[in-house]
């Protein structure tokens, strides 16, 4: 069984640590990717102090994965050795219910097996994630990533990316449509990058106009202060779409109030506690409020391919992984611009 070592967090209050555990050799369907990079991702930190209350110890985070395949089974099609393999928040599904078999494997009828802290399908042990050295997976639920982009900031793509993309792309995002991304990090600066490739004309609402030459740079043909009444007022009534990506508890109403009837406000962020909502805003413009959540496996690849065709990928900051308490405690703080990524060389 191949040997692993990563860094894990053994109870809710403990820092992550180094941590040794071996995982299965590759099955017929499956490959080993030794890892080269991984994203770290708000519910990686979520995880790690089980704040939802689903964490099981020890736990090994990390769903944001780029490495190259270093064994595979003798049934495997898509990868040969040596090539690069990414890797993202979900590795297993029933594969037969009605979403499995349309490509939804996220919304599996049975419950998709995540990357980490979920029971695996194959042998029952608790999955372990990417802040580690290898990785064992079928190839249904790997990806092929374009030769040209960078591994590092391809990783964030695997959860920020496919969360921004496949709700853009479901709610038609594209040119004669006015889009609102609400929040400017992680994921925020993934759908900005998206809305705006998509040839839509993209206004990003912000609550610090400190990050105003960002989203300008970044694509924003707008930006407006959230705070700001009489700038939120200028745009009333005018968004066909608004994704929200943030993750701190806010105020649904003053965004809703720039929906043009029939529009649309989809939530991709996780706040801590339930959002405040007006009804009067949604029934006064027939709003529709909706969620979604990374993508199934063809989109993903839908996705990174079409990052290979723009070049587009995620604004990271690679650290080691020895400073990744010091990569929490500035995620808390929003002090990243705008995805950390781990470089699993540093393990070593």
């Amino acid at each position: 069984m191949p040997s692993s070592k990563g860094y894990a967090a053994s109870a809710a209050t403990s820092p992550l640590a180094p941590f040794g555990f071996t995982r299965r050799e590759p099955g017929p369907t499956e490959i080993t990717v030794d890892i080269l990079y991984c994203g770290v991702c708000h519910s990686d930190l979520h995880m790690a102090r089980n704040e939802w209350g689903q964490s099981v110890y020890p736990l090994v985070p990390g769903h944001e994965i780029v490495g190259r395949v270093t064994a595979l089974g003798s049934d495997v099609k898509k990868f040969r050795k040596g090539d690069i393999a990414a890797i993202g928040v979900i590795v297993d599904s029933c594969r037969s219910c009605p979403a499995c078999d349309r490509g939804d494997e996220h919304y599996c009828h049975s419950g998709a097996t995540l990357t980490y802290a979920a029971t695996d399908r194959v042998d029952g042990s608790i999955t372990m994630g990417g802040y580690s050295n290898n990785y064992v997976v079928d190839e249904r639920f790997a990806h092929t990533v374009p030769s040209h982009l960078d591994p590092a900031a391809v990783a964030p793509l695997l959860c920020a990316g496919i969360t921004t993309y496949s709700p853009l792309r479901l709610w038609k995002v594209g040119p004669g449509k006015k889009v609102g991304i609400v929040g400017l990090g992680g994921l925020g600066h993934m759908a900005l990058k998206f809305a705006h490739a998509f040839g839509a004309h993209v206004v990003q609402l912000t609550t610090s106009l400190k990050k105003k030459e960002d989203a300008l740079k970044l694509g924003a043909n707008e930006v407006v202060l959230s705070s700001d009444a009489d700038a939120m007022k200028k745009h009333a009534g005018s968004l066909d779409f608004i994704l929200d990506t943030a993750s701190a508890p806010h105020d649904l109403d003053p965004y809703l109030g720039l929906l043009k009837q029939d529009g649309t406000m989809t939530l991709v962020g996780l706040p801590e506690h339930p959002p405040a909502l007006n009804v009067f805003s949604l029934i006064t413009r027939r709003a529709s409020i909706a969620g979604s959540m990374i993508g199934g496996m063809p989109e993903t690849q839908q996705m990174l391919d079409y990052c290979g065709q723009h070049n587009i990928t995620a604004d990271v900051e690679v650290m080691p992984i020895q400073k990744v308490h010091e990569d929490f405690e500035r995620l808390l703080k929003q002090d990243v611009k705008y995805r950390f990524v781990i470089d699993m060389s540093s393990l070593k």
